[in-house]
């Protein structure tokens, strides 16, 4: 008995202590299995008495060697392991278990061996740098599976073979991989975004990529197959292709005699097929008389209707104005109303003034067409307006490519857009084409869609046109996941639930401001509730929900870190450039327009805090 009770008491010892809950120990384990590989003799241990990477110690309270850890020293956030003089090799299946793990830095040492397949599960990283190494072989393909990574330094290695698919990384701001034995094509990289790049001493052949400009001749000097600019040997025109044979006289008359005899049959066949259904020819044409264009099922023929070319004009077809400097997919479209009223169409949303389509018109490039009624604008005012927003130009603001006007609705014509909206990155599925959308992502969104709003405003300022309208639906990401603002102009509020709609129209009857003042101003705090999406992942209105009257009464609690996003929290994302953001967002969306910042104000306040962000994940190299 005495036994049992003291069995029964060491297995409730054993339950009772209280685990670590720094680090997990699979983590931990992971980390050393890593660190054992990297230098299989461990002689650096000799050399640094606080070097830890044991299992007595923990990462993060013990501070081991070259590791860093959030703030809450929880988790395990950059590996700096650099000029150390490892001789091993690189586990990838372990060090990727540590799902946390954003930076990685392991240059100037003697690593060898293959870059492992494995590199592919370490899904958070953003930068990885192994120059200064023997490396060899080729680059596993699942790199372009890093969807979150921004810098690749590769450098003083020996790979070789082609380069993955990294190009689809659509956050890469540098690619580094000078002097390795890397062949095939240089891909064709969303250059705008980069500032560093060099493929300098490789075996790259072909044509370079347009790179916008940006880089010189030094970042592919060594290639002795590559051509085209920057480099001053030009690439060879494209090799003719040979005319097809002349087919003969005989072979012609055989043909000939095939297609009359088939033609005969043909048309035999389609008289007594009409002969046949003569009686049911009035119904046919009742249906033939229905408008071609497809909505999204479920509509009404009523509504089916509603998009068709007699439902806008009687008796005449109207004018589409097509814009200059159209994009390149619409550039050689040959856009006709009738042609566009009669495409395929599917019903994408309907709001209080509008309906939003998505149409495929006859070469199968997709629309987004935006029809609009009882807009109180005149078309003489309409008109000016779509031509003035040709003029001004961004790359992260979406511009109409053609426009109808007629007293009792409008039509704009836009670039369809294949990759969804913030609201849907915020509030649907927590991942969107396997991307993460983590804290660095979130302040990217606020950075550029700021810097666009402020171009705008200062652009059309004595126009005193603004966006009027502006909500996480309208921040669409383009075919590179840059976000871009959509529907510019068109000063018609949809959603009658949006917080700051409601807000605006009480704030501006005592007329304090211009009418163009008070467009800008409502724009301002469209962007401060959008900041408060990014930050909290809440929907602005639900259930009587309000997102900006609760934010503001927890901050008044003052308890600020419970507005954040916990998805933001765990990721261990900085807690005070978290709360910076915050209070530009709070500044936006003051009561009194009058005491709310400039989007310019605003912009240089958030890239403010994205410099810092940047700065805390550099290394001096």
């Amino acid at each position: 008995m005495e036994r049992i009770f003291i069995w029964a008491l060491l297995i409730w010892i054993t339950l009772t202590i209280p685990r670590s809950n720094s680090v997990e120990d699979e983590v931990k384990k992971a980390m050393i299995e890593f660190m054992d590989n990297l230098s299989p003799q461990n002689d650096v241990v000799l050399r640094l008495g606080n070097w830890g990477w044991n299992s007595t110690s923990d990462p993060c309270k013990d501070k081991w060697f070259g590791v860093e850890c959030n703030d809450g020293l929880t988790t395990v956030r950059k590996i700096v392991l650099e000029k150390l003089s490892f001789n091993g090799t690189f586990d990838a299946s372990s060090l990727c278990l540590v799902t946390s793990i954003t930076v990685l830095s392991l240059q100037t040492n003697n690593l060898t061996g293959n870059l492992p397949l494995e590199i592919g599960d370490c899904k958070a990283l953003t930068h990885l740098y192994l120059a200064g190494n023997q490396f060899s072989g080729d680059l596993p393909d699942s790199l372009a599976q890093l969807s979150n990574l921004k810098r690749l330094h590769i450098s003083d290695n020996k790979f070789h073979g082609n380069l993955p698919n990294i190009s689809r990384i659509s956050g890469l701001v540098s690619f580094v991989a000078e002097n390795n034995e890397l062949s095939g094509r240089i891909p064709d990289f969303d250059f705008t975004n980069f500032d560093k790049f060099n493929a300098s001493n490789n075996n790259f052949s072909g044509q370079i990529p347009d790179v916008k400009g940006k880089f010189e001749a030094q970042s592919f000097l060594g290639n002795p197959y590559l051509c085209g600019i920057p480099l001053p040997n030009l690439c060879p025109p494209p090799l003719k292709t040979e005319k097809p044979k002349k087919i003969s006289a005989k072979k012609i008359l055989i043909y000939s005699g095939y297609v009359i005899m088939g033609s005969f049959i043909l048309v035999l066949a389609i008289f007594i097929f009409l002969k046949r259904k003569k009686p049911r020819k009035e119904n046919t044409e009742s249906r033939s008389a229905m408008p071609s264009s497809t909505i999204a099922s479920g509509e009404t023929r009523k509504e089916r209707s509603e998009y068709s070319l007699t439902s806008l004009e009687s008796g005449r077809i109207p004018t589409l104005v097509v814009l200059g400097s159209p994009g390149k997919k619409t550039a050689t479209l040959g856009l006709s109303f009738e042609g566009l009223l009669k495409a395929p169409a599917e019903l994408l949303g309907r709001g209080k003034h509008g309906s939003l389509y998505k149409v495929r018109v006859e070469n199968g490039v997709l629309l987004a067409v935006k029809r609009i009624k009882d807009w109180d604008i005149s078309l003489e005012e309409f008109d000016r307006r779509m031509r003035r927003l040709d003029q001004v130009k961004h790359r992260n603001v979406l511009p109409p490519v053609a426009f109808y006007g007629s007293e009792q609705e409008k039509l704009l014509v836009y670039d369809f857009q294949p990759n969804g909206s913030l609201f849907q990155r915020l509030h649907g599925s927590s991942e969107s084409n396997g991307q993460v959308f983590d804290w660095g992502s979130r302040l990217s969104v606020a950075a550029i869609i700021s810097e666009a709003l402020s171009f705008m405003h200062d652009e059309l300022n004595q126009d005193g046109v603004g966006h009027g309208n502006l909500k996480s639906m309208n921040i669409l990401f383009n075919q590179a996941m840059e976000p871009c603002i959509s529907e510019y102009g068109l000063m018609v509020v949809e959603n009658e639930n949006q917080h700051h709609s409601i807000m605006e129209a009480t704030y501006y009857n005592d007329e304090e401001s211009t009418s163009s003042q008070t467009t800008f101003k409502v724009d301002i705090y469209g962007f401060g509730v959008i900041l408060l999406e990014l930050l909290t992942g809440r929907l602005v209105q639900k259930n009587g929900f309000d997102l900006p009257n609760w934010v503001q009464s927890v901050v008044k609690e003052e308890w600020t870190v419970e507005v954040f996003d916990k998805a933001l929290i765990s990721e261990g994302a900085n807690e005070e450039r978290m709360v910076n953001l915050l209070l530009v967002a709070l500044k936006c969306i003051n009561p009194s327009p009058n005491q709310r910042p400039t989007m310019t104000q605003v912009s240089m306040m958030i890239n403010c805090i994205r410099d810092e962000e940047e700065r805390s994940l550099s290394f001096a190299l």
